[in-house]
């Protein structure tokens, strides 16, 4: 090979290889171009993907309680006054406040079923009135009258009626039953009587 054809030879080898050096470098770069900047999802989309919240629930009213009636109706209030009318006057001695066994049966007639009644209505009040005869001043016969009253109040507690719906009142002798000055008008004077405490307008 003479030294032209050499010379010619190397220097197409050169080119060759620059050509091929040139290839692989651009390859390389366009093999890596730079990365892509991240890309942020419009609001809308972040809208939609976030998760909903929570509605609070209303809860119902709650129902209110019925309460129970603490006065009788009509028809438990005739009920009631037809026992206290069944329930006759308990007797006393003269000048006594205790009662005597004809009085205690006298305050048991139907006792159990007014004090049934008057335990669902605990506003409802009964008075028992004191009363004595005409004989004595007026000043001890209201005490009398009250004792008696009480005696009659402690009965009807221990059967069950509440203290609270018991009022006392005395009237010692000034509202008498008859007006004989005999032994049988002073017996019917001595006596407790029990009606329905009247109701406030």
């Amino acid at each position: 090979m003479t030294h032209p054809q050499r010379r010619t030879l190397i220097a197409a080898a050169s080119v060759g290889l620059l050509a091929l050096f040139t290839a692989a470098c651009s390859k390389k770069t366009a093999a890596a171009p730079p990365p892509p900047p991240p890309q942020v999802a419009p609001p809308a989309a972040a809208a939609k993907s976030a998760p909903a919240p929570m509605r609070a629930t209303a809860r119902p009213a709650p129902t209110p309680v019925a309460q129970t009636p603490r006065m009788p109706n009509a028809a438990t209030r005739a009920r009631i006054d037809e026992l206290l009318a069944k329930i006759e006057d308990a007797y006393f001695d003269y000048d006594k406040a205790s009662l005597r066994p004809d009085a205690v049966k006298a305050l048991e007639a139907d006792s159990a079923e007014l004090r049934d009644i008057l335990k669902d209505y605990p506003d409802y009040k009964l008075t028992i009135e004191g009363h004595c005869d005409e004989r004595g001043s007026a000043e001890y016969n209201m005490v009398l009258g009250d004792k008696r009253a009480e005696a009659a109040k402690d009965y009807l507690v221990q059967v069950g009626i509440p203290a609270s719906q018991l009022n006392l009142v005395s009237y010692g002798k000034q509202r008498p039953v008859c007006d004989e000055h005999d032994e049988a008008c002073w017996q019917r004077n001595r006596r407790i009587h029990i009606v329905a405490l009247a109701e406030a307008k």
